[in-house]
């Protein structure tokens, strides 16, 4: 048998301290540690790795995998669905690369070099723009907030049901049935999806009505929907669920409250969304941020899972501290005993969010939101003249806007392919998670998108529609 030979840098996996430490535990081999695995889970033989290579050879190798990759620097993207391209002001990288971030180790009070003011000024700013005076840190994505927003309501009712929105990201309704744990479970939360208008993509009222009852602890619904629309009839939701005694929680894009009204203002008792568009590239594999938010009521903060920076006179006049609130009560507090688990934090990308909002304040909220409403109406409204398209929906949506292609009788996905090799990013295919739209793609238009842009769109489409 081959001798392994161990680095030296990686100490543990020299043989004779692997013995030393399985006697200090009284373990046989390194496989009596993963007994509790099943045998049919376990690999049966070893895994097919490539060769090793060196360090110059491995890296020719990644750079010629990633080069395969299709960026949204190289094409034009009309694709959204949860993840956005907007404009990133070159302030907001430069910042968070600063190494007074980089190197502030969460956890030690040593390590907050200006960390903790710039968390609060993150809480603040989303506090101002969503009208709610409590604001956790992020924690992963919007999902992740949705599902933790729908247990705070449930510990807050003692109800075991959500009505949530069937117009939903796939994705985000996975992971909030994830929180709402399976029926064996002592904490799960029954979901109830409520359809939508096929005529107008609103929420089906009279089907709401029909599921809220003694057990909702809340009705989860967003504006703009995964579908794009606005939930214009936020305030009838609302009131229908406080009716029955349910908390409202509502799914925000945050940047679009410079030109829609706050949740706030229509009944929402908890907020949540994504952080993603303020100032955060897309990426594949990271967390993009969600935030929740929620009156400064004690029963509304008392059931958060995340952790809060609160601000402090100090001594000294004039001065002022910050520090973690309501540590006591999540899972970094308690542990497993906590509200919930966080998980994966996102903290670095709060800071990014406070540059972005700091530099744009309100008037560029409003700006950037009414730009994004005209560039998308209007590209709606000239896809529409190509022979064979129809919006779905053609009013009353912010960003994005349905696309159908049942008369062109081609498939969303043969469109689609053919539009990449024109150097475009089609819309998101709905087929599959909305067979009842037909061939629908969802397309994405935000600030970024010039006039140009959009008729480049409409030629190419109008060239693959009619086989050119």
């Amino acid at each position: 048998m081959k001798e392994t030979i161990a680095h030296p840098y990686m100490a543990n996996s020299a043989p004779a301290l692997k013995r030393e430490m399985l006697d200090a535990i009284g373990a046989k081999s390194i496989e009596e540690l993963f007994q509790q695995i099943p045998a049919d889970h376990r690999l049966k033989s070893p895994i097919n790795l490539p060769p090793a290579l060196t360090e110059s050879q491995l890296r020719r190798h990644l750079v010629d995998t990633l080069s395969k990759n299709k960026t949204c620097e190289q094409n034009l993207n009309f694709l959204g669905a949860g993840c956005w391209q907007h404009h990133v002001p070159a302030a907001c990288d430069e910042v968070v690369r600063r190494n007074e971030w980089l190197t502030s180790v969460f956890g030690e009070p040593s390590s907050d070099h200006g960390r903790n003011q710039a968390w609060f000024e993150f809480c603040s700013q989303l506090g101002e723009l969503l009208e709610m005076d409590l604001v956790a840190l992020p924690v992963r994505s919007w999902g992740v907030a949705a599902g933790h927003a729908i247990r705070m309501a449930a510990r807050l009712t003692g109800r075991d049901e959500v009505i949530v929105v069937r117009a939903i990201d796939p994705e985000r309704l996975s992971v909030i049935e994830n929180y709402c744990e399976p029926v064996d479970m002592p904490s799960h939360i029954a979901v109830r999806l409520v359809d939508f208008d096929k005529k107008t993509g609103l929420m089906d009222l009279s089907h709401l009505r029909s599921l809220v009852g003694p057990n909702t602890a809340a009705v989860y619904f967003e504006t703009p929907s995964y579908l794009g629309m606005i939930e214009h009839q936020g305030s009838e939701i609302a009131a229908i669920a406080h009716t029955a005694g349910a908390e409202v929680i509502v799914g925000v894009d945050p940047i679009s409250l410079g030109v829609l009204a706050a949740p706030v203002d229509y009944g929402a008792d908890i907020v949540v969304g994504t952080t993603q568009p303020l100032g955060v590239h897309m990426n594949c594999g990271g967390g993009v941020s969600g935030f929740i938010a929620s009156r400064d009521e004690e029963r509304y903060a008392h059931q958060y899972p995340t952790l809060f920076i609160s601000i402090a006179e100090t001594t000294k006049p004039g001065e002022y501290g910050f520090g973690l609130s309501l540590f006591e009560q999540s899972s970094y507090g308690l542990r497993d005993k906590g509200n919930d688990w966080t998980g994966h934090s996102v903290y670095m990308w709060a800071i990014a969010n406070a540059v972005y909002m700091a530099m744009m304040g309100p008037t560029g909220f409003e700006e950037v939101g009414n730009v994004i409403l005209q560039r998308a109406h209007f590209a709606a409204r000239r896809l529409a003249e190509i022979p064979g398209v129809r919006v779905t929906f053609p009013n009353g949506f912010f960003k994005e806007f349905i696309v159908n292609f049942d008369q062109t009788n081609l498939a969303v996905a043969d469109i689609n392919k053919k539009l990449l090799t024109l150097g475009i990013f089609g819309g998101k295919d709905l087929s599959q998670d909305f067979p009842e739209l037909g061939a629908s793609a969802l397309y994405c238009v935000t600030e970024i998108h010039t006039h140009a842009d959009i008729e480049r769109l409409a030629n190419a489409l109008n060239k693959v529609i009619n086989h050119e």
